[in-house]
């Protein structure tokens, strides 16, 4: 039988297996805690399983209906769906997103509308790259419909929030495994987009959505709909408007790592975030990195440099095995907390 998926429980503990495991920020775990409802003892394959499967290898869960290619209707959105107006999940300078219904199947979706002749034009071009990606760590499309001055776009619709939200909640214990899971999820999609030749040139955790609350799965939006990006998380050769390529994109995400502990180049002024990020003017020296292993430090540092930055590729890889290592630190601590508990009911029983 296949492991129990971990559920996010309270104070930044797992569930699985009728055990509470709770992560922690440079160690790994805590003492590992039973369950009140737990039932008998947690097996070998358990570990084994939930570990490396559920953990290491957990993708977001696809749209709940199949990839389709969008053609823009030129009818009236609402003879389709009802939208929940006082249910606004998002916005920006392009527009708002709001919940709605589809009418004839009670599908749950997200309607993005957007306003203005120009911003009507950047959509479309949006729905043409959309069109081509289908990636469970991509937001999919599901409709879309043209009025005199609005386009709205009906998309998957994800419960989660943003990234970015969920990370400065001050709820949220965010631990370097909590970080290298997001990490992992955004590499495979950045990845994917690159041997789809697409750049998406705007990554920022506002434009990274979680699927819900509880779990670690998220999700990439808006592409297409970026004029300069945002200052915080320009590559250098965006800001001297020099050729950009695929390692474009994999400095906003060593940028995106980084923030899971604090933002390396946020400055007081636009102008000076620029310089920040010309100049490269980063460290490790801040307090929120005191515990942070050295391989989530050398993830970043081959990110945030102006040449020679590793791809998608690589990226992918370089999560993938900072997490197959704190898989295997976690598991062989688990491992000794249950000999040693076993060891304890053993001597219990005898006496």
């Amino acid at each position: 039988s296949t492991a129990p998926a971990p559920r996010k429980e309270k104070n930044n503990c797992y569930k699985v297996a009728g055990w509470l495991v709770c992560v922690h920020v440079g160690t790994g775990v805590a003492p590992l805690e039973p369950h009140t409802s737990t039932k008998g003892c947690i097996s070998d394959k358990h570990l084994n399983d939930w570990l490396v499967s559920s953990l290491y290898d957990s993708p977001s869960p696809p749209a709940p209906f199949e990839h389709r290619v969008v053609s823009v209707k030129q009818t009236e959105v609402t003879t389709c769906y009802l939208a929940c107006w006082h249910e606004v999940l998002g916005g920006g300078q392009f527009g708002q997103v709001y919940k709605c219904t589809e009418i004839s199947t009670g599908l749950h979706l997200a309607a993005k509308i957007i306003k203005g002749a120009r911003e009507k034009e950047e959509v479309k071009n949006e729905i043409i790259i959309i069109n081509q990606i289908n990636h469970v760590n991509m937001i999919q499309l599901y409709d879309a419909f043209e009025a005199k001055n609005s386009i709205t776009l009906i998309m998957e619709y994800l419960d989660g929030g943003e990234l970015f939200d969920e990370i400065t909640d001050e709820n949220y214990n965010l631990t370097e495994l909590d970080a290298i899971l997001f990490t992992k999820q955004i590499c495979e999609g950045v990845h994917y987009l690159q041997q789809h030749y697409i750049l998406h040139l705007d990554l920022k955790p506002e434009n990274i959505l979680c699927v819900n609350h509880t779990g670690n799965q998220i999700k990439i939006i808006d592409f297409g709909l970026v004029d300069f990006g945002t200052p915080e998380f320009l590559a250098p050769e965006v800001v001297i408007y020099d050729f950009v390529s695929f390692p474009t994109d994999m400095w906003s995400v060593g940028v995106i790592t980084y923030m899971f502990g604090l933002s390396p180049f946020l400055g007081e002024t636009d102008a000076e975030t620029i310089n920040y990020v010309l100049n490269c003017s980063w460290d490790f020296d801040a307090e929120a990195f005191e515990q942070l292993s050295e391989e989530a430090k050398d993830f970043i540092s081959r990110l945030l440099m102006k040449k020679k930055r590793i791809n998608g590729s690589c990226s992918c890889k370089n999560a993938h095995c900072s997490l197959l290592k704190c898989s295997r630190c976690i598991q062989w601590i688990l491992r000794s907390i249950w000999d040693l508990t076993l060891h304890v009911a053993s001597q219990s029983w005898l006496h």
